[in-house]
């Protein structure tokens, strides 16, 4: 699938947590011959498999998928690593003669595809440990109240490793790092053509999906995952600290909350976090209005879809191979 440019095709598949997106990309990878890249900043590390959600061993001898518990818990990945690496699979998918289908929820991973990487000034040891420092002493949220609106309103609260990042760029350089992030990228586009489906489905959909899919996890493995994660006495402030439900878990094993308050809270938590990841969908184009189908329902088995809809996003999909 080559334009007359040269360019190669690939698709994306991104939207919310629990929206289905790893059931509508499985579906089309074995319609479309296609293999599933993960685009999910969690899906990456490794030892978390029932606590990401990660496509599971079944899902994964029905098509090839790349890049999902790739990275220890203990290495932070970065967006520019990930990129990195996406493409290098990109390539040897290509290569195969199968359709690279990238699939996530991290919505910077398919910006850094579509629209590059942004170059930030270097920040300063000093400008960076007192970043760190702030974060650790005051918390995340007091330091997250003091960056500039743009670059908070794409930020969650709790996030102290990104909060640090973003208050390190404000410290360093008087700037907001949203306002880095719109200079002219470093890197350019990959030079691929893509064509993207986003899931947006209703808040009471995702809401009952999130609540359902924490009690499959318990009952699949999430507490011995968390038990494991602990064994590591890893960093609290490692992405892979904070992956859904792994904080209110390890609560749990430290004796300070019940397990049902632990997943009270963690269903709550994602609920929030699923709305933020909706909001920044709805206003970061991930590829032109013409290349994007969104989906207003969530997708749990493409072949019980709504026949008109399924009909729509195959039409879609055929057009532009």
């Amino acid at each position: 699938m080559t334009e007359p440019n040269g360019r190669p095709a690939a698709l994306l598949v991104a939207g919310p947590t629990a929206s289905g997106k790893s059931a509508l990309a499985l579906a089309l990878a074995e319609r479309l011959g296609g293999t599933v890249i993960n685009a999910d900043s969690m899906q990456v590390y490794a030892g978390l498999r029932v606590l990401t959600a990660r496509p599971t061993p079944a899902d994964e001898a029905r098509v090839p998928h790349a890049l999902y518990g790739v990275r220890p818990a203990a290495e932070a990945a970065s967006v520019a690593w990930w990129r990195e690496a996406a493409l290098a699979e990109m390539e040897r998918v290509r290569a195969a003669g199968r359709l690279p289908i990238l699939c996530g929820g991290t919505g910077l991973y398919f910006l850094s595809l579509t629209q590059g990487l942004s170059e930030v000034a270097a920040i300063p040891d000093a400008v960076r440990a007192t970043a760190r420092a702030a974060v650790e002493a005051e918390g995340p949220a007091a330091v997250h109240a003091r960056l500039d609106a743009e670059t908070a309103a794409g930020l969650r609260p709790g996030d102290s490793q990104r909060v640090a990042r973003a208050y390190e760029v404000l410290l360093a350089t008087g700037r907001g790092l949203a306002a880095w992030q719109r200079e002219a990228p470093s890197t350019g586009p990959a030079p691929w053509r893509f064509r993207a489906l986003l899931l947006d489905p209703p808040r009471d959909a995702l809401r009952a999906a999130i609540a359902r899919r924490f009690e499959v996890m318990l009952r699949d493995g999430a507490l011995a995952e968390a038990r494991a994660l602990a064994a590591q006495a890893l960093d609290p402030a490692l992405p892979a600290m904070r992956a859904h439900g792994v904080p209110e878990l390890l609560a749990h094993l430290r004796g300070e909350l019940g397990l049902e308050d632990a997943a009270r809270r963690a269903t709550l938590h994602t609920g929030q976090y699923t709305k933020r990841q909706a909001t920044w969908f709805r206003h970061h184009a991930l590829a032109a209005p013409q290349e994007t189908h969104i989906i207003h329902a969530r997708v749990t088995d493409l072949a019980q879809f709504p026949e008109s809809e399924s009909g729509k996003i195959f039409a879609f999909v055929d057009s532009w191979r």
